[in-house]
């Protein structure tokens, strides 16, 4: 497990962290969501030892976070870190020689991966010809390619067509499925609804609201949808707040085995659940409380 406790940093009379606490055990898939400034790329910086913070402690496994474990972790910084005019497979290689893999280690692990992400053909490509998108992968590939214990990056997904987001994102979740803990930024919320386990949401430097994708939807969920097979209105009979969107009824602040009863009664009833907001919804009513 990553944990992430109480870091506090300061840029001048900037705070940009106040206490941020947050934590991925091994196998899941962590969101980690906020607006520009609110503090992603600082607490994951001081994550990988890039930043030091003002007091908080980073505890991998129980035991305070060291330069020898950083090296067995992946990290995927918001700006890339590639050498242009090195090609491709070598890149990636190089990068796993860094991190302590012999050549041949390195070289093989650098094809499996150009075949993961869908690169093979570019292998002996210079990294400044690829399309923005191919520089993306082979960024991933270079955070990837020693088998890392922890993934932590930076918006992995930015500037990535639909085929590279399935890609990378199926790439994640066997790291994942492996055992590894990874921690992902990221501003497009359908993906992190649809990649995560859990959601860390940051605001000013401070977590405004985590937890699993299931209990985040649970606390926000407000309307009762129903739908029943009739001709009979019955927006008077049905106890609580009740609207109409369409020919379904949303109800509110209500007992709702007693909308099942009247709802029954009336007719079959083809629909009865709580309308469940998405990510990006939650996170924009947590954003502006």
């Amino acid at each position: 497990m990553l944990e992430i406790k109480d870091l506090h940093k300061r840029f001048g009379d900037t705070v940009a962290l106040d206490g941020v606490s947050l934590a991925a055990a091994a196998g899941e898939v962590v969101g980690f969501v906020g607006a520009n400034g609110a503090g992603k790329t600082t607490t994951m910086r001081i994550a990988m030892g890039v930043l030091a913070a003002d007091s908080g402690q980073i505890v991998y496994n129980g035991a305070p976070l060291g330069v020898e474990q950083r090296r067995r972790f992946g990290y995927m910084p918001s700006e890339r870190g590639l050498y242009p005019k090195m090609k491709t497979a070598e890149q990636i290689a190089y990068f796993g020689e860094l991190h302590g893999m012999t050549r041949a280690q390195a070289r093989a692990s650098a094809a499996a991966l150009l075949e993961q992400l869908n690169l093979s053909d570019r292998a002996g490509d210079f990294v400044q010809d690829l399309s923005l998108g191919n520089q993306q992968r082979v960024q991933l590939a270079v955070s990837l390619v020693h088998d890392p214990e922890v993934l932590v990056l930076d918006e992995p997904f930015s500037g990535l067509d639909p085929i590279a987001v399935d890609v990378m994102g199926t790439a994640l979740r066997d790291r994942a499925a492996a055992g590894a803990p990874v921690i992902f930024s990221s501003h497009q919320l359908d993906l992190i609804e649809r990649l995560c386990d859990s959601v860390v949401i940051i605001g000013n430097g401070r977590i405004i609201a985590s937890g699993t994708v299931e209990e985040l939807k649970a606390k926000e969920v407000k309307q009762l949808r129903v739908s029943v097979d009739t001709d009979e209105d019955l927006t008077g009979r049905l106890p609580g707040t009740v609207t109409r969107d369409g020919d379904d009824y949303l109800v509110e602040d209500t007992d709702d085995q007693e909308v099942l009863r009247i709802a029954a009664a009336a007719g079959r009833v083809t629909h009865f659940a709580y309308d469940q907001p998405t990510i990006a919804e939650i996170f924009r009513e947590a954003v502006t409380r």
